[in-house]
């Protein structure tokens, strides 16, 4: 999953980046409105933290823009703790949540998995591949007693596969969710996770289409 932090405070900014990465989450950064919604407007996203007080140009203004180029990425908006009207204006403009500052990085983080939840096209609290059950809290594969290890990679790739299960996903598409903005994104890298990928989960559960892209088949249909 990745997610774009659109915040001017630096180092609240690059503190949530490594909270979210313990999380399996990838997050690039901006620090002023003119970048984050560039950003915005030129990247796929999952979901997006954006601070409302931003130089450049304000929070506000980049939501609008966003939602009026037919951008419908979540949005959670951060504002002061009694900007109630700025809350409002930031409801009405197409964000799906707010939070105020100064917040606990445990409710941003159970407000930005709400959101990726409600967002996603697997809609089940529980994601299951074969008899697997994907852990996320522990980043790992469980059956039963049994336990299966993921790198970190591997469960980031394995986890956005199976909130689209049986849709053609392409390369480009799997790396925009897998790296950071500035970050190589080699095919040929991403080939390595999904074969070392199918060696764990076992033959018939991910599909190559040739030229294509992947589909991942939870209960192994290939």
């Amino acid at each position: 999953m990745r997610l774009l932090i659109v915040e001017d405070d630096r180092q609240l900014a690059e503190g949530l980046q490594q909270q979210l990465a313990r999380e399996g989450l990838v997050a690039d950064l901006a620090h002023d409105g003119v970048d984050g919604q560039h950003l915005g407007e030129t990247e796929d996203y999952d979901l997006v933290v954006l601070d409302l007080g931003l130089p450049g140009r304000s929070g506000l203004s980049v939501l609008q823009a966003w939602r009026k180029a037919g951008r419908d990425m979540p949005v959670l908006i951060l504002t002061a703790r009694d900007g109630w009207r700025e809350r409002v204006e930031g409801l009405r403009a197409g964000a799906d949540d707010y939070l105020g500052k100064p917040f606990h990085g445990e409710e941003l983080l159970a407000r930005i998995h709400a959101l990726l939840r409600r967002a996603a096209p697997q809609q089940a609290l529980q994601l299951h591949v074969g008899p697997w059950l994907l852990d996320e809290r522990r980043q790992c594969l469980l059956d039963g007693a049994q336990e299966l290890a993921l790198t970190a990679t591997e469960f980031r790739l394995l986890r956005y596969m199976l909130r689209h299960p049986g849709e053609l996903l392409s390369k480009i598409q799997l790396a925009e969710h897998l790296y950071e903005y500035a970050s190589e994104r080699e095919s040929n890298v991403l080939e390595v996770y999904i074969r070392r990928l199918r060696e764990k989960l076992g033959a018939g559960y991910i599909e190559t289409r040739r030229g294509q892209g992947y589909i991942l088949h939870p209960q192994g249909e290939v």
